[in-house]
């Protein structure tokens, strides 16, 4: 087997039997690791009842997302972990085309699956992940008729929803910081695995649908605007070297302009000013994980300026 398919869960025991039954379904072999995460709904009870053939591991504390999942990355013995929501039911052949979409690519790191609305399975919830020179990070295809979407192409970023990584890629640039928490650690590893070379990808073949916010709830609430507001500041300081920083500087001050004006509109104006002032904070105390500066990346860091330019683009044209 080369792969070992990761699912954290938090109080998701609603998701869990859809879930993975639609894996057990599958005609393919591959280990499950459940990642239990301080839940209080009793879904590591349930697990071990119902699928005694996943692995599960039990958290006492919410580690978040990227805590959960890099806790079944270490456990994981094969060359291949694929990251998946609880939230979400895989179609047939889903774990199988994107190993093989991956075995295809040696230079690739990721490779995401087409990620369909589970409640209109005809139209997309995200074909990949962009991010800008505006400091936004956003899903290529939402709300789009999925049948646009039906060719491999590369992405800045696999949303981790939904994803197959290459582990030793892992073990070289380090796994997903926990300091994210949750929200946008998957654009920072994506981030980090660019400045050394490697691309990401989308595989339409790879099909799953997902029902979207099983962990905060909402696609706007107090949770989701604080961490993902704060972890844009941190995604900016950790990967950009100070030229880049300076080079993007009037796009990232109008980005963060713009949204601010956003969540005012939506009542977080003053939960969001606050998030980025922790943002700064989180920097200054994340200092050694600032991703260093080499000259022999430096084309790596070139290409990956031209992609923030175009996903800047890309955001306002489709």
């Amino acid at each position: 087997m080369k792969t070992t398919v990761i699912i954290p869960n938090y109080n998701g025991i609603q998701f869990l039997e859809p879930c993975l039954s639609a894996l057990a379904r599958q005609k393919y072999a591959f280990e499950t690791i459940v990642v239990e995460n301080g839940s209080t709904d009793g879904s590591a009870e349930y697990i071990r009842k119902a699928f005694p053939d996943v692995t599960l591991l039990v958290s006492e504390t919410n580690e978040g997302f990227s805590g959960a999942v890099n806790r079944g990355i270490r456990a994981a013995k094969t060359p291949y972990v694929l990251l998946l929501n609880n939230d979400t039911q895989v179609e047939a052949g889903f774990v199988q085309r994107l190993e093989e979409a991956l075995d295809r690519r040696p230079r690739f790191f990721g490779i995401q699956a087409k990620m369909l609305m589970a409640d209109q399975p005809e139209l997309m919830d995200d074909a990949g992940d962009l991010y800008s020179a505006l400091g936004w990070a956003f899903a290529l295809g939402k709300g789009r008729r999925q049948e646009h979407f039906n060719r491999f192409y590369q992405v800045f970023a696999p949303c981790a929803g939904a994803a197959i990584y290459r582990k030793e890629v892992m073990e070289r640039i380090g796994l997903f910081d926990e300091s994210h928490f949750a929200y946008l650690e998957d654009i920072d590893i994506a981030y980090r695995a660019k400045i050394y070379g490697y691309k990401n990808g989308f595989c339409p073949s790879a099909r799953v649908r997902h029902v979207g916010s099983g962990f905060s709830g909402s696609r706007y609430n107090a949770f989701k605007v604080h961490l993902a507001a704060r972890n844009s500041v941190y995604l900016v300081y950790k990967n950009m070297p100070v030229w880049q920083i300076v080079l993007n500087f009037p796009f990232l001050l109008i980005g963060f302009a713009v949204k601010t004006v956003f969540f005012c509109k939506k009542g977080f104006g003053g939960m969001y000013l606050k998030s980025l002032a922790e943002g700064v904070r989180l920097c200054v105390g994340n200092r050694a994980k600032k991703v260093r500066f080499r000259k022999e990346n430096l084309w790596h860091y070139l290409t990956i300026q031209l992609e923030l330019w175009i996903g800047m683009v890309r955001r306002f044209t489709g």
